[in-house]
């Protein structure tokens, strides 16, 4: 899963400031904020199919900025800073408001009060990462990034899109956008995958797999990337649970 932002800090602090900006990377950022407004303004006149693709779209060319940046060689703290900003309304305020239009505006104040806590939890939770970027183990993200958490809402947006939405799936839509949000800023550890290596050569299987994967997604994309994110979300509480059931195991033998 990609973090928020993904432009490496670390890595321009060193560089020397000019007065332009590197057009290539912020292609990438500016075309993921269009389509988190995009999602917005869609959710705003009812397509809510549009919206949730949306927000899809922007992760992966979220997920492009950054490798473009380094492969390129036109890393910036500019480019780092738009980048979160573009998250922002991206994975944030978009979701966020997507999940009221569709479901949550029925609910009254509740509804509102579960948005806004998932957009004080992306804020908190990108003020946070940029903060901990290099004092934190690269293996594991502290909270649910919020990409996930965006792809999680906009997942049960598009996967009952064309239902009658009743007060079941309007209170379901609380309990998620709300559960997404307070996973972001809590202490959870999440995979990051960031020690997989795709550079080397692979069995020729794998590719099969891929190819298997893609036809999978084909077959039902809204339902297969809503239950691949929503497997990705509960693997951190659950580790959390499991190495605390080991750590008081391990206490009550000793």
């Amino acid at each position: 899963m990609k973090e928020d932002n993904t432009e490496d800090q670390s890595l321009v602090e060193n560089k020397p400031r000019g007065r332009g900006v590197y057009l290539l990377p912020n292609l990438f950022t500016t075309a993921s904020l269009f389509s988190g407004f995009y999602a917005i303004v869609a959710a705003m006149n009812g397509h809510f199919e549009n919206a949730a693709i949306a927000i899809f779209i922007s992760m992966i060319l979220d997920g492009l900025d950054g490798r473009v940046a380094r492969l390129t060689n036109t890393q910036s703290a500019f480019g780092a800073e738009y980048d979160s900003l573009a998250d922002m309304v991206a994975f944030g305020v978009a979701p966020a408001l997507v999940a009221f239009s569709w479901a949550l505006s029925d609910l009254g104040k509740f509804g509102w009060v579960a948005a806004f806590i998932y957009v004080a939890g992306a804020a908190l939770r990108l003020a946070r990462f940029n903060t901990q970027i290099g004092s934190t183990d690269k293996r594991f993200f502290v909270g649910l990034p919020s990409p996930t958490a965006a792809a999680l809402v906009g997942g049960v947006v598009w996967s009952m899109h064309d239902v009658q939405v009743t007060t079941t799936i309007s209170w379901l839509t609380l309990v998620v956008v709300a559960a997404a949000g307070m996973l972001m800023v809590s202490n959870i550890l999440f995979y990051s995958f960031k020690e997989l290596d795709l550079k080397n050569r692979v069995p020729f299987f794998v590719v099969l797999i891929v190819v298997l994967v893609f036809a999978v997604v084909a077959t039902a994309p809204a339902q297969v990337l809503l239950a691949v994110f929503l497997v990705y979300t509960l693997s951190g509480p659950y580790q959390a649970l499991r190495k605390k059931y080991r750590k008081r195991t391990a206490t009550s033998d000793s």
